[in-house]
């Protein structure tokens, strides 16, 4: 059978990581926070017609490598991520003889979830 995915989670395999995995949405969400300020800064500087350069724009290259570096602990384990501030991730995994997602949210104490491939969060069911 073939497969989209190299890398399937058994729950228990899932669970193990959920403590990394809180820490790395963590720094995404501190990122992401990051990014918007400077972000803003900027285009207030460009709005005033000056010109753009130094200390924001270093900041903005370093928060844009931070996001790179978090975001490789994701892709290097073919972890789903969903929605960065709801810490929405899937898992793929195999159910039933089947490719899906184990679906966890991070306000969610543990993985008790998974949905088709193709069916998102409005198709979980229940493990």
């Amino acid at each position: 059978m073939s497969y989209r995915f190299r890398k399937h989670y058994s729950p228990d395999e899932a669970r193990a990581l959920l403590p990394e995995v809180r820490e790395w949405l963590k720094q995404l969400q501190q990122i992401r926070r990051g990014l918007q300020h400077v972000d803003s800064r900027l285009t207030q500087i460009l709005d005033a017609g000056e010109d753009v350069g130094g200390s924001n724009v270093n900041q903005m290259v370093r928060y844009v490598a931070d996001l790179n570096k978090v975001l490789a602990e994701f892709r290097s384990r073919e972890i789903q991520i969903k929605d960065i501030e709801r810490g929405l991730l899937d898992f793929p995994a195999i159910v039933g003889g089947r490719e899906v997602f184990l679906c966890w949210e991070q306000d969610e104490d543990d993985i008790e979830f998974w949905h088709e491939l193709d069916t998102g969060y409005a198709g979980r069911e229940k493990l």
